[in-house]
């Protein structure tokens, strides 16, 4: 397909210009475990768990977004909408006389972000230069790396002959930023006649057509449904890109408001065109609602638009926001935004029952129960239904307890002081509306009740409930820019907003009012901006019920088995009515004898056993404090090839402790030695009359030190960034932190604004400067911070402006990446030394920080506060570095080295240096220490110039160098010193180190084969933004790799979600990200993880084997007894069932995971040589061993034939009762056959109660077999036999368990190997193999 002519605004791209995610194409999944049964999707409640949470705040904000993401849709037809475009080309726009200009409306963007395909004006300014006649002919914005001119679709496109339907167009395509969800929305109508027809088959078929068409939904939709406009449409099917379906209800109601107060306001480019009617009265509200996210259908647009980024076009000056909303204006936006509530629909019990019972598989058993009862089965139909029951009673109880915690989590209330109409008034907090201005001040306000913009006041947050990281955040009054700069459309909130804008449900640390003179009465005030479900806490709760889906094979691939197995029971019920036709036994006989072998094939505990060793699994690993809340990837991490893994906090420890600081000397032009206590920076003594550079220096690193940070006083108590905080700890000084007036100051003097202030400690430690008392204690100096620009990401430096007291002078001090220092610094206040000492620390593994600063004679303090970061960040004097040490987590090395041994491969992404990852990564054995690391540079342009030429270089040695094509070592010159440093020896095993800005260049402009290479030689990506780590995981995916993800929760989100295995090491609410949390704060649990889903996969693979053997089983039991109208018994069945099958598949999963991973993975793959030679093999030897009984007992002198009855059948006789007893072996042993242990799972002698179990059954059946009490031939239905012949049946056991037991172990494997050789000589066609594998084979040097 070709998705940049048919996209749709929504569906491309965000308003920063990013582009969605590339997908992996037809990734087919479905709610159902039945793969071949398509299930409407439930959107009330989609899954238990979370496994998506959105970031909370965008960093690398300046890097570019992924590619578009491509998948087909059912309901979306492309054929039609490239004819549309066609046609829309050749009707050209016209001009008429009088100069005006037919304008495409559906090109015009209502609403600031609610459109993410479409362009900022000043992009669409820009390419209105490149056309002549812009406004006759416009192009649409969209980028793609195929076409960046694609057109969009136009709002008469129904209008065209292509279309036929009628005006409006049917169907749309939409992009869910804040989902990372790609939909399509048809619009229908019921068709009176379609709708009768599907009465009448439900009353025909007594409901069974409903059954059908409720598990079919889009024969449904067929039946039912009339295509319509979707302005006219009564109901929709919205399809996503995972081919989940949903039938929606459309509500209408009156409105007659204006467009904008629901969609936006247009951007100003396009006013000049709408004229008067730029904000034309919109008469209906046409509303769906979707995962609790409500579209609105745009008339002009002709279109249905997401709410989630609704602007008021008011809210443009801080000040006149703070008025608040009137009455009338609240009802009406509650009206179309709803409550102020993130409630979770609670279904009732009767609801759940029928999700429930009305599961195909509940259908078939329910069908069961009625064939048995028909045919006298009592007992065995009642034992079957109580464990129905009781599995569909804990079903309900569990969803139930876990819909009511997820509710409990996700809804919050409280009252909140709020302006209404210009008077202040409580209300509870699902009152609150977008433009609700509200106290926040007050003391019984303990989190944010919606998504607010800070107006008045400052306080401390903990957004952990977000990030995963517990450090309190510092919020500050938003400006007239910060409402200009918001985008709520966006998928995060842009860094410089997030400093003003308060989460919903991020906790309240601290609040203080504003400090203004004018007024004492003043509260700390915010706005509300986002409500409900469209709030950032609302994304988290959506992604916890809606998960992405796992799409395991294994679980697809066993119900195709069954659906073959199916299809041999019809023959066999073709087989036997035939047969029964010829004895003339009863036609009701015949129906029930001949039904009764479908339900054999799909034995009732199929389900059940399944997931045996999935739930042993979760109940080990919850005893290593390691908890899933998505069973279903538990067998997933069994066949992980990848695992990537975060750095800072997950290999490291989160703490990094001050080594010391290394100052430059303006003497010597170079460092002096590390000063590892900041009493060594300024000593007593009075420096040298030449010394006073060096003076000047040490008192810059240590008032940087002191003053510029992130930190905040809370209860008397120091809090913010772990690195901020050690660095201060490292001074020894104190901190009190000032006041900051409201958004909205404008006074020239300094109002209510007290900076915050460090002071050195009072005692005799160092000189500060020249006030030296004659005590010999320090002076009683100040440093004020006036103003203060916090950490940005993507410029990766803080910086602040510090007066001292008493003094007119200001001094600038900042503190960022040794990288970013460059651009900033003066080059002549450089050392000569500076790369040489940087890759110095950078390689043993040391997180650097580099130090500048600059004097200003004298600044008032209004200049302070109108001076741009610009400015103050320029023109500085480079001082030194602040050496951090990052130490290895004690398990880290162990972990990395156990998973390299079992041919799983590690990668590290982290947002850190790109020289200390690699250090770090050579010191925990991540890399081999004695290979080559190569990394990009950009030999010609930059990393955001397409035409730029990479050169990739040996971290170790520029000499040696990569082909740029191939990614292989370039042959090494004669006359070239091979000898390294730091021992670096082996090309062989190289590895490549990329940076995120790298990264971004070769996904977004590198041939595909490079980016392939890249994938499979890169062990480290450093400077990686959150999207980055999201997209490398993606990436990873689509060459073949299983890949997991481990995280500390702090912005790792994307990633821990799209990895087939996520496991977050965090306590926060932000682990609800990943299906696995480990409450052990290291990376043991990953091996932990991966043991445990082999053994399930296993266990599974074992427990589907020996179903699938016991039904064959009884399969060929009753097809041998059928042949003279005779059956199995009643208790016999029971007997089977209950005390042989269910207690052996249920101990068969006991067993737990082996020690020592192993260097080859288990199989997923059910419908393969591997799997289908061993099981038809086993299938045949149970067949020859039934078929010998048989014809045995038929040949002996006491021979007790069956009689036939045309009403009933004939149980008691002697073929029964062979068969009955030769099957009840082969049951039993081939339990023993199917437990597998080394290399996944411990050795059965260790599963005492599988061992028990078996043993158990032996004893009973060889009861049975030779002196069986009266009461129990009697129950059982057992004739006499001689006991010579009792001996033959233990015989015929003992030679069945042999045979099937060499035959699995040595035979099989054989056979299946030389007929995968057979295959290949025959079709010569290789092995479809992983791509990676064959990339990996194309390296090969």
């Amino acid at each position: 397909m070709n998705d940049e002519r048919d996209r749709e605004p929504n569906g491309g791209q965000s308003p920063n210009g990013r582009a969605p995610f590339y997908r992996m194409s037809s990734n087919q999944s479905s709610s159902s475990v039945f793969e071949d049964v398509e299930m409407a999707q439930d959107e009330l409640f989609s899954g238990p768990v979370a496994e998506s949470l959105p970031s909370s705040i965008s960093a690398f904000a300046h890097r570019r977004g992924r590619a578009d993401s491509t998948t087909s849709f059912a309901y979306y037809n492309e054929e039609e909408e490239e004819a549309l475009r066609i046609d829309e080309d050749d009707r050209e726009s016209h001009v008429y006389d009088d100069g005006s200009v037919i304008i495409d409306i559906d090109d015009i963007p209502f609403g600031l972000g609610q459109d993410e395909e479409e362009a900022s004006s000043e992009g669409l300014l820009e390419t209105a230069l490149d056309h002549e006649h812009y406004a006759m002919r416009r192009r649409s914005s969209t980028y793609s790396r195929n076409s960046v001119h694609s057109r969009l679709l136009r709002t008469d496109s129904g209008r065209t002959e292509a279309s036929g339907r009628g005006y409006g167009r049917a169907s749309q395509k939409l992009y869910m930023v804040n989902e990372d969800l790609t939909i399509v929305i048809a619009g229908f109508r019921t068709s009176r006649v379609g709708y009768a027809a599907y009465i009448f088959l439900c009353i025909a078929t007594f409901g069974l057509a409903y059954l059908l068409l409720r598990w079919i939904p889009r024969w449904q939709v067929k039946l039912i449904g009339k295509s319509c406009p979707l302005r006219e449409c009564e109901w929709v099917v919205l399809e996503n890109q995972w081919n989940e379906m949903s039938v929606l209800p459309v509500s209408a109601r009156l409105y007659d408001r204006s467009l904008s107060t629901v969609f936006g306001a247009p951007d100003k480019i396009y006013a000049q065109y709408l004229e008067d009617d730029a904000d034309p009265i919109l008469p209906e509200l046409r509303v769906l609602v979707y995962r609790y996210v409500r579209f609105f259908f745009h008339p002009l647009k002709d279109k249905f638009v997401v709410s989630t980024g609704w602007e008021d076009p008011n809210w443009k000056r801080v000040r006149a926001v703070r008025a608040g909303l009137d009455t009338d204006e609240k009802d009406e936006r509650e009206n179309v935004f709803g409550a102020n509530i993130i409630d979770i629909e609670q279904k009732s019990i009767f609801q759940l029952l029928v999700d429930e019972v009305f599961h195909p598989f509940y259908i078939f058993q329910i069908a069961s129960l009625v064939l048995w009862s028909l045919d006298e089965y009592y007992y065995y139909a009642i034992c079957i239904f109580v464990m129905s029951a009781g599995s569909i009673v804990t079903t309900l109880i569990e969803t139930r307890s876990t819909m009511k915690r997820l509710r409990d989590i996700s809804r919050f209330e409280c009252d909140v002081r709020v302006i209404r109409s210009g008077f202040w008034t409580t209300v509870t907090s699902s009152d609150l509306v977008p433009g609700d201005v509200y106290e926040i001040s007050d003391p019984s306000l303990t989190q944010f009740p919606a998504d607010s913009l800070l107006l008045s006041g400052d306080c401390i947050v903990n957004e952990s409930m977000l990030t995963g990281e517990s450090i309190p955040v510092s919020k500050i009054p938003a400006t007239d820019e910060t409402l200009s700069e918001m985008k709520l459309g966006a998928s995060t909130i842009s860094s410089e907003v997030a400093r003003h804008f308060l989460f919903c449900g991020t906790k309240i640390v601290r609040v203080r009012r504003p400090q203004d003179e004018r007024d004492d009465q003043a509260v700390a005030l915010a706005m509300v901006v986002r409500t409900g479900f469209n709030t950032t806490k609302g994304s988290l709760v959506r992604s916890m019920l809606f998960p992405k889906p796992s799409g395991f094979k294994f679980y697809r691939d066993s119900f195709r088995y069954i659906a073959v197995m199916g299809c041999i029971a019809i023959l066999g019920f073709i087989v036997s009515f035939v047969n029964f036709l010829r004895l003339g036994v009863a036609w009701h006989l015949i129906v029930v004898r001949a039904l009764d072998l479908i339900t054999i094939v799909v034995p009732p505990a199929l389900p059940a056993t399944l997931t045996i060793g999935t739930n042993f699994a979760l109940s080990r690993l919850r005893k290593k404090q390691i908890f899933c809340i998505s069973p279903q990837r538990v067998n997933v991490g069994g066949k992980l090839d990848v695992m990537c893994f975060d750095k800072t906090g997950t290999l490291t420890e989160e703490g990094l402790d001050v080594l010391g600081v290394r100052l430059v000397s303006r003497s010597t032009n170079s460092f002096e030695d590390v000063v590892s206590k900041a009493e060594s920076l300024v000593p007593r003594a009075n420096f040298g009359v030449n010394d006073e550079s060096r003076y000047d220096t040490h008192h810059a690193a240590l008032f940087t030190m002191a003053t510029c940070h992130s930190l905040r006083s809370v209860d008397g108590e120091l809090v913010g960034d772990p690195l901020d905080l050690k660095m201060f700890e490292f001074t020894k000084w104190t901190f009190e932190e000032g006041h900051h007036g409201g958004g909205d100051h404008e006074d020239e003097d300094q109002g209510g604004l007290s900076p915050s202030v460090a002071r050195p400690p009072p005692v005799t430690l160092y000189d500060t400067d020249d006030y030296g008392t004659a005590q010999g204690q320090n002076a009683p100096i100040e440093l004020g911070v006036l103003k203060s620009f916090e950490f940005v990401s993507h410029l990766r430096r803080a910086s602040v402006l510090v007066r001292a007291f008493g003094q007119q002078s200001v001094d600038i001090y900042v503190k960022g990446a040794p990288e970013c220092m460059k651009e900033i610094c003066r080059p002549d206040t450089f050392p000569s030394d500076y790369e040489e000492l940087l890759s110095h620390y950078t390689h043993k593994g040391y997180r650097v920080i580099a130090c500048a600063t600059k004097h200003l004679k004298k600044l008032s303090w209004v200049k302070t506060q109108k001076m741009k970061r610009e400015q103050a960040e320029s023109d500085l004097e480079f001082v030194g570095f602040i050496i951090f040490e990052n130490k290895l987590k004690p398990t880290t090395a162990a972990v990395l080295k156990e998973l390299t041994q079992s041919n799983i491969g590690s990668i590290m992404v982290t947002g850190d240096n790109i020289l200390t990852a690699i250090s770090v990564s050579r010191n925990c054995g991540l890399v081999d220490r004695a290979a080559h690391c190569f990394v990009p540079h950009c030999v010609e342009g930059n990393f955001q110039d397409p035409n730029a030429d990479i050169q990739w270089e040996s971290i170790d040695d520029g000499n040696l160098k990569l082909d740029n094509r191939t990614l292989l070592p370039l042959p090494v010159s004669p006359e070239q010193d091979v000898s390294l440093p730091y021992d670096i020896t082996n090309l062989k095993n190289y590895s490549l180190a990329i940076s995120g800005d790298a990264f971004r260049w070769i996904v977004d402009y590198a041939p595909a084969d490079v980016l392939q290479r890249m994938l499979l030689r890169g062990k480290i990506y450093a400077r990686m933004s959150p999207d980055e780590k999201h997209e490398l995981v993606e990436k990873l995916q689509s060459i073949g790799y299983c890949a997991g993800f481990c995280g500390d929760g702090a912005n790792d989100c994307g990633a821990l979600k799209a990895a087939d295995v996520g496991i977050s090491l965090s306590e926060a609410e932000a682990s609800v990200a990943a299906p696995f949390t480990s409450r052990v704060f290291d990376i043991r649990c990953v091996p932990d993880v991966i043991r445990e889903g082999r053994a399930a996969l296993v266990t599974s693979f074992s427990c589907f084997k020996f179903m699938s053997l016991y039904s064959s089983i009884q399969f060929t039991s009753v097809s041998f007894l059928y042949a003279s109208a005779s059956n199995l018994g009643d208790f016999q069945f029971l007997f089977i069932d209950v005390l042989l099958i269910l207690p052996i598949a249920i101990f068969m999963g006991w067993a737990g995971p082996y020690p020592v991973l192993s260097r080859k993975r288990p199989t997923a793959d059910l419908v393969s040589r591997k799997v289908l030679t061993p099981l038809l093999g086993q299938i045949l030897i149970c067949i020859s061993i039934q078929a010998a009984a048989f014809l045995l007992v038929r040949e002996q002198p006491w021979f007790i034939p069956p009689i036939i009855h045309h009403e009933k059948s004939n149980i008691k006789n002697s073929e029964n009762t062979a068969l009955f007893l030769v099957s009840c072996f082969e049951y039993t042993f081939i339990g023993v056959v199917m437990s597998a242990g080394y290399p996944f799972r411990q050795p059965m002698h260790k599963n005492w109660p599988f061992v028990g179990t078996i043993i158990a059954a032996l004893v009973l059946i060889t009861y049975m077999v030779l002196e069986p009490a009266h009461w129990l031939r009697k129950l059982m239905q057992l004739t006499k036999m001689s006991y010579s012949f009792k001996t033959t049946l233990i015989g015929l056991g003992i030679i069945y368990f042999v045979l099937a037991w060499v035959s699995e172990n040595y035979i099989f494997p054989r056979l299946s190997r030389a007929l995968g050789k057979a295959r290949l000589a025959l079709s010569n066609k290789p092995k479809q193999r992983k791509e990676y594998k064959v990339i990996a084979e194309r390296m090969q040097m």
